[in-house]
């Protein structure tokens, strides 16, 4: 004999179905809320970019410019300078030359004069006589061809003898008290002076009165 089972009906009430209901839709409504959020999120991300400041790009350009204008300033300067030492180096080197031209005789001069000095002593203590007057006849030419050829180069005897001393050409060696003499004139030249052009090769020695 079959046992007879009873199955308990559960009976529905209204507040079951609410409590369905409202859990079914709780997914939906937090979906929703999460939207919302990422929604707010974003506007508030494109509000902040906005408030950031773009650059302006006129003032960019302008600022641009005035570097520029700043890097051709100092390269004109750079230009300059660099042109002004190598002028000044062509000026120097061109002074240099002609100094060079002007005075290139200055060192064989200068050799030559100790010769000429020992031909004028040897002439001024020529015996005389009909013997050597030809002999001194011909030293006296060659005396001048001498000189000729020194002067050719710009070389030139300075005049002292009765001039009044000039430190800048002569050097005193001695010193003499002479009557009727003004005190400063040359009395006696020892040694003969010589100019090159506008330099003094050497100074004439001379005996200078007091």
């Amino acid at each position: 004999m079959k046992e007879a089972v009873s199955v308990k009906k559960v009976k529905k009430t209204p507040e079951t179905e609410k409590t369905k209901d409202r859990k079914a839709e709780e997914p939906a409504e937090t979906l929703e809320a999460q939207e919302a959020d990422v929604l707010t999120e974003a506007e508030d991300a494109v509000e902040e970019a906005q408030a950031v400041e773009e650059p302006d790009p006129i003032e960019a350009l302008n600022q641009e410019i005035s570097e520029l204008n700043k890097q051709l300033e100092e390269s004109k300067e750079s230009l300059l300078r660099a042109y002004a030492d190598t002028d000044n180096t062509r000026k120097r080197l061109i002074r240099e030359a002609e100094t060079a031209k002007k005075y290139r005789f200055q060192s064989a001069a200068m050799e030559l004069l100790p010769i000429l000095d020992n031909l004028n002593r040897a002439l001024d203590n020529a015996p005389e006589g009909e013997e050597t007057a030809n002999f001194v006849k011909g030293f006296e030419m060659i005396r001048t061809q001498f000189l000729n050829a020194l002067s050719k180069e710009g070389v030139q005897e300075i005049e002292a003898l009765n001039k009044p001393f000039d430190a800048a050409k002569m050097q005193a060696l001695m010193t003499e008290k002479r009557e009727g003499v003004e005190p400063g004139t040359v009395l006696e030249v020892l040694q003969n002076g010589y100019t090159l052009k506008d330099r003094i090769l050497r100074p004439a020695l001379v005996k200078v009165s007091e």
